[in-house]
């Protein structure tokens, strides 16, 4: 077998593997849960006992869980749910993510737990410093707000979250509107708080690191963030000039991870490290013709977990504007239906290049495909 066979045999089986949990009725199935489960104990050498968890909430506090070392992340979010008073039936608009803490007091948002990964496995394996499993709302389009109105935990949470992106620079008022949150904050007044924060630009966006991206020329410094059906990026441009540029996802086409790896020789011995590396590349349209952009990030499965949840959440929508109906499965475990529209198509697609993730749409078409936020 020659090299290029080799590596075109090794880029059909990491597409298969990466599409094999994307899957909604694998995703369902105990056999593949049990599977994965100890796949992932096998591979870091992690027995099933008894053990503790320290949760971040999105209000500041920590919580202290006892689980197994085997509960999936779906499990440690019903127990998260239960400890804290978050309401069954809401619990589905939040989900576990894996946090970073820097030492200035900035946190990171790295990646978003699927229902199958272990968080007691994840936390002890990764290489990521300073790090914790955090609870946060998992939802990109902030009118579903009013939908949690009426559980006092998920109004904590949402408050304490709010106030959070608004500390972080995340979210960015008007000087008028930080003025009159404040107001609100200092009374303890929370509907009026998440009525009011609601118009604040890039509210219940994700934030990510700066990163680097190649618009509207390679090498430029950006500060991403993705939320309310756009990608939202603020790039210093070599003339030490920012511009603002907004990607609005009925302009996206296409996009995927690509995972970027190369062995470092080791100067005192013949060892070699693997430097990892991510990316998200996407085609977007541009006037007559479509352009790809590629971001450079560590969080780009993160954002392209986000890409697929503004998608799903546009479904959904859709589905319930539409008497004619098809049932498509939704993130938070209950399944919907969704329409047959003329306009657009959601599909997974790999291309030739190693890629983790790829997710098209075509607005020629007129079929609406499953499309699952989980990620590995």
């Amino acid at each position: 077998m020659t090299t290029s066979m080799a590596d075109e045999r090794r880029d059909q089986l990491e597409q298969y593997l990466q599409s094999v949990p994307m899957d909604p009725k694998i995703l369902r199935s105990e056999v593949f849960i049990h599977f994965f489960t100890l796949l992932q104990q096998d591979t870091f050498k992690i027995t099933t006992k008894k053990a503790f968890l320290d949760v971040f909430l999105p209000d500041g506090r920590s919580i202290r869980i006892e689980i197994l070392t085997s509960d999936t992340a779906e499990r440690v979010l019903e127990i998260v749910s239960y400890k804290t008073g978050l309401s069954q039936e809401l619990s589905g608009y939040f989900s576990l993510f894996l946090i970073q803490f820097h030492s200035d007091g900035a946190l990171s948002v790295m990646k978003k737990m699927a229902e199958f990964e272990l968080p007691y496995v994840s936390l002890q394996s990764t290489e990521v410093e300073n790090r914790k499993v955090g609870l946060r709302k998992w939802y990109m389009d902030p009118s579903l707000d009013s939908v949690l109105r009426d559980c006092q935990t998920a109004v904590n949470f949402l408050y304490g979250q709010a106030v959070q992106e608004i500390e972080k620079n995340w979210a960015k008022p008007t000087p008028e509107q930080r003025q009159e949150l404040e107001a609100l904050r200092k009374a303890g007044n929370q509907p009026k708080f998440l009525e009011l924060v609601q118009q604040v630009q890039h509210y219940g966006y994700v934030q990510l690191d700066t990163c680097t991206c190649d618009y509207p020329e390679p090498g430029c410094v950006a500060t991403v963030s993705v939320g309310n059906d756009e990608i939202s990026c603020y790039i210093k441009l070599p003339s030490n000039q920012t511009q603002e540029v907004n990607f609005k996802m009925s302009q996206i086409k296409s996009w995927q991870v690509t995972f970027l790896g190369s062995l470092l020789e080791e100067e005192d011995g013949p060892q070699q490290t693997l430097h990892q590396n991510l990316e998200l590349r996407f085609q977007y349209s541009k006037g007559s013709g479509w352009q790809w952009l590629t971001i450079y990030t560590k969080q780009a499965f993160l954002l392209s977990s986000c890409l697929k949840k503004m998608i799903s959440e546009k479904l959904t929508k859709l589905a319930a504007e539409n008497p004619e109906m098809i049932e498509v499965p939704l993130e938070q475990g209950k399944s919907k239906k969704s329409c047959r529209q003329q306009s657009q198509i959601n599909y997974f697609d790999f291309p030739t290049r190693k890629s983790k993730i790829a997710v098209k749409t075509t607005e020629e078409d007129g079929v609406f495909e499953t499309i699952r936020e989980e990620d590995l």
